[in-house]
């Protein structure tokens, strides 16, 4: 099994793995493997309104519905990426990183999401200084095309990704992309995370993402839609979105610049609650409306046989082209890891004048079994800490998608922090450090056995 790995992991534990604290250091590791570090666009970048960048629809969310974020903030400055990124980048040298992964905002290039709105030089400019600073300081550039960044001109025009129309614009955006950058840039993530996209934008399941749309039963003051149609609808143009760049860097540009292009999926690890066959089952079927949901068109051109039983006319088909261009439209897998959920058969879960994605699995989620949790809880209020999911998901992918190799893009502990330490004390951060620890030693163990 050759599982090519990328992890983006905290400063304490790059720390501990180069400079010998603990059992790790970089001979633990097989060659080859890959440390990194990780951003979007949107949470690192700032410089929301200069440079000739246009709104996207995190701009705009943000600006109009202040009251709907946790600290009433923005992406306004965020980190400032924009105008610190050689600062950053030398923390990333001096962290001994072999590689950054980013996002390129879409409309930093392209201010209203198509070329009749013209192409935006200074964008260009910029991600041409921030790839040349990183491989001057021996950071290898992973691009990620689209991070949930849609042009809010886009959104405005057709819907964004509602409508098949963003297929063709996204097309176009990522040809200037590959056109422009390609040259240096070895990697090339299409999409990350689209089934967070669909389901946080478009059914508000648990968390709220822009463009925050939701059925009205809901009650959740969503700003129109519909749960049990646009998820679908959402992520089927993501997948059209996806084999079209894929086919414009395979065609026109791959063997000239000799790099590859892929697609980052995020998944949790489901636990049947039971040993009872009814919830192995439910266990299935949770697999296949998170990480089927994807893999199967990239590898069979059509959905899920349980997806398509399920969900029946609700769920958009593929014409047979488009099946063709979706099979095989990938070089490797990211892999985003960071949770764990007991399942359970749930048959009645769902109510036929309220249909949502949300029940469709027919799937009961839980943290606990028997008042146990599932794992350590840490960092945001959805995540508990169970390492080997990451094994286990590599194993199911392994077994059902004829072993594609994987970029872990990311992985750990997710947002945590504490105001009240210093920044030594914070870095001191031993449940994390151990967390991680224990993390790589499976995917290590994992990688060479």
């Amino acid at each position: 099994m050759a599982f090519v790995v990328v992890l983006c992991l905290s400063l304490v534990m790059v720390v501990k793995a180069n400079y010998g604290f603990g059992f790790l250091n970089r001979s633990s590791f097989p060659p080859g493997f890959i440390f990194g570090s990780s951003s979007s666009a949107y949470q690192y970048e700032g410089a929301a309104f200069r440079g000739g960048k246009g709104p996207s629809i995190w701009d705009n969310y943000t600006h109009t519905y202040p009251e709907k974020i946790a600290d009433g903030s923005n992406g306004d400055v965020a980190v400032d990426e924009y105008d610190l990124q050689k600062k950053d980048i030398a923390i990333m040298k001096n962290m001994n990183l072999d590689a950054y992964r980013f996002s390129i905002a879409w409309t930093r290039i392209l201010p209203r999401g198509n070329l009749r709105g013209g192409i935006n030089r200074d964008g260009i400019e910029h991600y041409n200084n921030l790839i040349n600073e990183l491989i001057a300081n021996d950071q290898e550039p992973f691009v990620t095309l689209f991070h949930w960044d849609v042009p809010q001109a886009l959104e405005d025009k057709y819907g964004g990704f509602l409508s098949p129309k963003i297929v063709d614009d996204f097309r176009d955006y990522v040809d200037i992309c590959f056109k422009q950058f390609g040259d240096r840039v070895r990697h090339w993530i299409t999409l990350n995370e689209p089934g967070t996209f669909s389901l946080g934008g478009y059914a508000s399941s648990g968390f709220i993402l822009a463009p925050d749309r939701c059925s009205d039963w809901q009650n959740l003051n969503c700003t129109g839609g519909d749960s049990g149609t646009e998820p679908y609808l959402v992520t089927h143009h993501q997948l059209l979105a996806h084999a079209a760049a894929v086919e414009v860097y395979k065609t026109k540009y791959q063997r000239i610049q000799r790099g590859s292009i892929g697609i980052t999926l995020e998944t949790a690890w489901y636990v049947p609650l039971s040993t009872n066959k009814l919830d192995h089952d439910a266990k299935e079927r949770a697999l296949d409306f998170s990480f089927g949901w994807f893999m199967e068109p990239l590898t069979k051109g059509e959905y899920p046989d349980t997806m398509r039983t399920l969900v029946g006319k609700r769920l958009p088909k593929f014409t047979k082209e488009q099946s063709i261009h979706l099979i095989q439209s990938y070089d490797f897998i990211g892999l985003n890891y960071y949770t764990a959920e007991y399942v359970s058969d749930a048959p009645n879960i769902r109510n036929a004048s309220e249909p949502s994605i949300l029940t469709d699995p027919l799937v009961n989620y839980s943290t606990q079994r028997d008042g146990v949790d599932i794992g350590p809880k840490f960092g945001s209020s959805w995540q508990y800490i169970y390492p080997k999911g990451i094994k286990d998901i590599l194993l199911y992918a392994n077994r059902k998608y004829n072993n594609p190799i994987f970029y872990i893009t990311e992985i750990g502990v997710s947002e945590w922090n504490n105001p009240s330490l210093s920044l030594m004390e914070a870095l001191m951060d031993a449940y994390r450090i151990d967390m991680l620890i224990e993390l790589i030693f499976i995917i290590v163990i994992f990688i060479i056995f």
